[in-house]
C-alpha cells in the first residue's frame, strides 16, 4: 500500500477565500517592504566591509575552537572556514577567519589583529598568519549592486522564458509569484535581523529557480486542460488543475523540507542562514505557486484554444465569479 500525503483524487476549491489569500499577500509584501526600510537588513561581512585573515598551522584547523577563542574578543560578527586544496601538503592546513569591519573603521586595525592572533595560539601554537586583506565600504557598495543585479537579471530571464512558452498572462503571474516569495524572504531576514550575505543571495537564487519549477508544472497541466475543457469556465479549469497537481507539489516541497529541517537542526551556525532561506522560500514559493501565480493569470485572462483565433474569450473572471 502506497503512502498517499493527499488522496488520489482531489476537489479542492482553491478561489473559495482567493480575496482573503490574494489580499494577506498583497498585505504581507507591503509589511515586508516596510520592514526592510524601517528595520533594515542585518548585513553580513560581504556587504558591511571587514577583514579576511588567512592562517596556516601543522595541525587539524578546529573550526569551532578557533570561533570560541576569536568570539571572546567581541568583535561582531565571525566566519571561520577551513580552505581545501589538493595541492597543499600533508602538514599544510589553512582557514579563513572574515572580521566585520569595527565601528568607525573600515579594517581592522594593528592591535585587534594582534589579540586575535595571540587569542588562536593559545589553541594551535603553530599557527601562523600568511595574509591579512581588507573589504573596504566601497567594495562592499559594488557586491550589494551586484547582487541586485543577479536577482533582478535571473527575473528577468525567466519572464521572457515565461512569455515565449506560455503567454505573456503566465509570465505576469510567474514573476508577481516570484517577486512575492523574494520579498517576503527579505522580510523576514529583516524581522528576525538574520545576518544577510552573499549566501543569502544564493539562497534568494535558489528560492526563485525552484519556485519557478513548482509554477511551471501547474501551468503546463491547466495549458493543456484549456485545450481539452474549451467551454469550461476558467475558474473551474484552474481549481481542476491545481488538484490534479496538488500530490505532486506537495510531495516535491515536503521531502525537500525535510532534508532542510534536517540541516537546519544539525547543520551548524555557518550555514544556518543559508538553509533557513531556502527553507522559508520553499514555504512560500509552494504558497505562490498554488495562490498568487495563478490567481493573477485569473485576473488577466487567457486565451482558450490556442489554435484558432480568439473572439474576445480571454477576458479576465473575478474572483468568485464561476459559472453554473
Amino acid at each position: 500500500m502506497r503512502l498517499r500525503l493527499v488522496p488520489e483524487k482531489t476537489n479542492i476549491d482553491f478561489f473559495k477565500f482567493a480575496r482573503i489569500t490574494f489580499g494577506a499577500s498583497v498585505l504581507a509584501v507591503v509589511l515586508s517592504i516596510a520592514a526592510w526600510l524601517l528595520i533594515g537588513l542585518n548585513f553580513g561581512i560581504d556587504f558591511r566591509g571587514g577583514t579576511t585573515i588567512r592562517t596556516e598551522s601543522a595541525q587539524p584547523v578546529d573550526v569551532g575552537a578557533y570561533r570560541a577563542s576569536v568570539e571572546a574578543l567581541n568583535l561582531g560578527q565571525v566566519s571561520i572556514s577551513e580552505v581545501f586544496d589538493p595541492s597543499f601538503r600533508d602538514d599544510q592546513h589553512v582557514a579563513m577567519i572574515r572580521i566585520e569591519a569595527q565601528q568607525g573603521q573600515e579594517s581592522a586595525t594593528g592591535e585587534v589583529i594582534q589579540a586575535i592572533e595571540a587569542a588562536l595560539l593559545e589553541v594551535e601554537p603553530s599557527i601562523k598568519f600568511t595574509s591579512v586583506e581588507s573589504v573596504g565600504p566601497k567594495v562592499s557598495g559594488e557586491l550589494i549592486q551586484t547582487a541586485i543585479l543577479a536577482v533582478v537579471a535571473a527575473m528577468g530571464a525567466i519572464l521572457v522564458y515565461i512569455w515565449l512558452r506560455f503567454e505573456w498572462q503566465f509570465a505576469v503571474g510567474a514573476i508577481a509569484a516570484l517577486i512575492h516569495d523574494v520579498i517576503l524572504t527579505i522580510g523576514l531576514f529583516s524581522l528576525l535581523q538574520i545576518r544577510f550575505d552573499l549566501a543569502t543571495i544564493a539562497a534568494l537564487l535558489t528560492i526563485v529557480g525552484y519556485s519557478i519549477n513548482d509554477t511551471v508544472v501547474i501551468f503546463d497541466r491547466l495549458r493543456e486542460n484549456l485545450r481539452k475543457y474549451k467551454t469550461t469556465p476558467l475558474q473551474e479549469v484552474m481549481n481542476l488543475t491545481t488538484n490534479e497537481t496538488l500530490s505532486r507539489t506537495l510531495m516535491t516541497s515536503g521531502t525537500t523540507l525535510l532534508a532542510l529541517i534536517a540541516l537546519l537542526i544539525l547543520g551548524g551556525d555557518v550555514i544556518r542562514g543559508f538553509i533557513f532561506a531556502i527553507t522559508w522560500g520553499i514555504i512560500v514559493g509552494t504558497y505562490s505557486s498554488v495562490y498568487v501565480a495563478k490567481n493573477v493569470v485569473l485576473m488577466l485572462g487567457v486565451k482558450r484554444d490556442w489554435s484558432k483565433p480568439t473572439d474576445g474569450g480571454g477576458a479576465g473572471t473575478r474572483f468568485g465569479d464561476v459559472d453554473a
